[in-house]
């Protein structure tokens, strides 16, 4: 068997949706020939359950001339891990990435956007957790569908709740009642976030999503400073007046060096449940060409949908994705190109270096 056709055979394998090679991304770590055939091993620095069974096929395909009918054994790993995040910022115990979803004003759903976005990096095979900092609006307990649960305590942190779908979920909403108005100034706020934040037992996330209230107040000052984020999504609707405000997220993400991986639209357009006929009520391509401006990808465009509303309402998104393979992949797509760009980060070793104690 002639290993080396074989090697260069699969440096050539594209990964699905993706211009990228399994030799670009140095993904092969084992190709050995044994006495029950051909062993292959692949690594990645992102998650790619939903890919795996594509990238098998692939790899078959550009090896079967060489290899004839020779059994191949196929092992796919992913490792991901810490990656650099803004100047001055510690990393957290337990979470390896950190993911802001903001928005520049409130309604173009954000918070949806947060859920699902998380539901789909679950399904690719990645540890996922949603923070709610939307303290006065708390909504992802719902979305999630672990409104009626609480957090336990142990050796004085929180242990998120996780959801049927292995996302682990830490808000306000389990702490105080969400049927009264949270009246609090800014400090109070900061500090709440903070306790969230530091106060969990988060279990070796991969990725932690922050679903940020719309704005750029206190919470969003507190999280440049005080949080380690690796980076931000922009959800927006097309009209103008959603695109002024997405703006001014990007503006302070800009001014706080914490980089933008997308833009993500919302509401793109409507499309009639009884006729199909589709329209754009909020105007078009406002988040296409946001996205161009800054120079950033275009996450997706995800329409108006009823499918969607429901499944939030109703703590649904897993079932969502189940049911909607047109909507699961919009949303999988974009959180395939956040992992990708992550992956692409430069590493973060501030853990590995030792402290050091003037006396």
């Amino acid at each position: 068997m002639n290993i080396a056709a074989i090697q260069t055979a699969l440096e050539a394998v594209q990964i699905p949706n993706t211009t990228r090679t399994l030799g670009s991304e140095k993904a092969i770590k084992l190709l050995e020939e044994r006495a029950d055939g051909l062993h292959i091993g692949l690594k990645f620095g992102f998650p790619v359950g939903h890919i795996a069974a594509d990238i098998a096929n692939s790899l078959q395909e550009a090896i079967i001339g060489i290899t004839g009918d020779a059994h191949i054994h196929l092992s796919i790993d992913t490792e991901i891990t810490t990656h650099k995040v803004q100047p001055g910022v510690a990393t957290i115990k337990g979470v390896k990435n950190i993911i802001a979803v903001a928005s520049g004003k409130g309604g173009v759903g954000k918070s949806t956007t947060t859920a699902n976005l998380a539901t789909a990096m679950v399904r690719m095979g990645a540890r996922v957790g949603v923070l709610d900092a939307d303290l006065y609006g708390p909504s992802q307990p719902t979305m999630l569908g672990v409104q009626d649960r609480k957090p336990d305590q142990q050796n004085k942190k929180l242990i998120p709740v996780e959801a049927d779908s292995g996302i682990q979920v830490m808000s306000i909403g389990f702490l105080v009642d969400t049927d009264q108005a949270v009246v609090w100034r800014g400090p109070m706020v900061s500090q709440a976030l903070q306790q969230l934040m530091f106060q969990s037992e988060w279990d070796e996330v991969d990725y932690l999503f922050i679903d940020l209230p719309p704005g750029t107040g206190d919470i969003q000052l507190t999280l440049s400073q005080k949080i380690p984020v690796t980076g931000s999504v922009v959800v927006t609707t097309p009209q103008d007046i959603a695109l002024i405000d997405a703006r001014k997220a990007v503006d302070m993400f800009h001014k706080v060096n914490i980089p933008i991986f997308g833009v993500l639209e919302n509401m793109s357009v409507y499309i009639c449940s009884n006729c199909g006929h589709a329209e754009a009520v909020f105007g078009s391509e406002g988040g296409k060409n946001l996205a161009g401006r800054l120079n950033v990808p275009l996450l997706g465009q995800l329409p108006l949908s009823l499918p969607v509303r429901e499944a939030m309402d109703d703590g649904e998104a897993k079932q969502l994705f189940d049911d909607h393979p047109a909507i699961a992949k919009i949303y999988t797509d974009a959180a395939f190109q956040i992992a990708l760009t992550i992956a692409d980060k430069g590493k973060d070793f501030s853990s590995r270096f030792p402290k050091i104690v003037i006396e």
